[in-house]
Order: C-alpha cells, then sequence, then structure tokens
C-alpha cells in the first residue's frame, strides 16, 4: 500500500472510531481479496471500502468501485464470516476520503448484493 493510501485508512478509521464504530480489522486479506477496515457498528459488522481522491476527474472517488470490485468484496466478506461460528448482520459502506482537505463523505450501504 502506499503512503497516500494508508493516509486515507487512517484517516477513515479516526473518522468511523469519533463515530462509535469499533474497529475489528485493517487491510483482511485472503485468497479473493482484500477489505480496507471491517468495524461494528452496534450489532452490525461493516465492511468498509477506502477511496481516495484528489479530484473527481474520471468520476471521483465512489466511481471507482466498480462493479467487479464489489464482487471481489462480496467474496472476500463472504470468506471472512465463514469463520464465524454465526453470521451477524452486515453492511457494505464506503468511505471517500477527499486528498486535498481530507473531509469525507461516508456512504453507508454502498452496495448491496
Amino acid at each position: 500500500m502506499n503512503r497516500n493510501g494508508r493516509h486515507a485508512e487512517d484517516v477513515a478509521a479516526a473518522y468511523l472510531q469519533q463515530r462509535g464504530l469499533k474497529l475489528v480489522a485493517r487491510n483482511y486479506r485472503c485468497r479473493f481479496g482484500e477489505i480496507d477496515l471491517v468495524a461494528r457498528d452496534g450489532k452490525t459488522l461493516v465492511f468498509i471500502e477506502v477511496r481516495m481522491r484528489t479530484s473527481d476527474g474520471f468520476g471521483g472517488a465512489a466511481a471507482s468501485i466498480t462493479a467487479a470490485k464489489r464482487r471481489k468484496l462480496l467474496r472476500t466478506a463472504r470468506y471472512y464470516l465463514s469463520a464465524t461460528a454465526r453470521a451477524p448482520a452486515c453492511r457494505f459502506d464506503a468511505l471517500l476520503v477527499n486528498g486535498a482537505d481530507n473531509s469525507i463523505e461516508w456512504l453507508k450501504n454502498a452496495f448491496e448484493e
């Protein structure tokens, strides 16, 4: 991961923790892919994709989460959940970090299966 990616994840993790989420994992990796952050929001397990862009060129950060990326995240999350005895309620969020000023747009339930 490059320095900008690590910075974006640090900013995102701090943002979520300030809003009451409890960080469970960072950069969870398996053979299917990677999930940037995994957190608990009450009883809900949240899989979080962090994207940083310095401009809205090429559609901005949200547009960079393609259908292929979503499929990869879903497979990775399923694998993560396979290690749990009983799967909790889950959702997928995206945190879009503006690299120019570190402002954040939090998209809850950014995509569904």
